[in-house]
């Protein structure tokens, strides 16, 4: 059973930056992808990104490519969202979350078997 805990949210101006993590433990960290995703009020939950088990592989939505990245530290059992350029409608509830299987469906909620308890991010325009 893996535990999963965000941190790192808060409340930002439109074009700032933040970084969120995420620690794990009860599990081999490095034997799981690690997937990020977002929930805005009144929306479903959207798939951000995910980083494979060695941290060699990284797939981002097209709404942040480019501005968030993803990474790991295996030694730390951990999992990083920086954001950058930061926009309004990036405000939601950031939920990341562990797969065993590493499978080609990345982007599905329904891959992921552990999720943390998600951390608030607001951006102010």
């Amino acid at each position: 059973q893996v535990q999963l805990v965000e941190s790192g949210g808060g409340l930002v101006q439109a074009g700032g930056s933040l970084r969120l993590s995420c620690a794990a433990s009860g599990g081999t960290f490095n034997n799981y992808s690690m997937g990020w995703f977002r929930q805005a009020p009144g929306k479903e939950r959207a798939f951000v990104g995910c980083i494979g088990r060695s941290g060699g592989t990284t797939y981002y939505s097209d709404s942040v490519k480019g501005r968030f990245t993803i990474s790991r530290d295996n030694a730390k059992n951990t999992v990083y969202l920086e954001m950058n350029s930061l926009k309004p409608e990036d405000t939601a509830v950031y939920y990341c979350a562990a797969d065993p299987r590493s499978g080609s469906a990345f982007y599905a909620g329904r891959s992921y078997d552990y999720w943390g308890q998600g951390t608030q991010v607001t951006v102010s325009s």
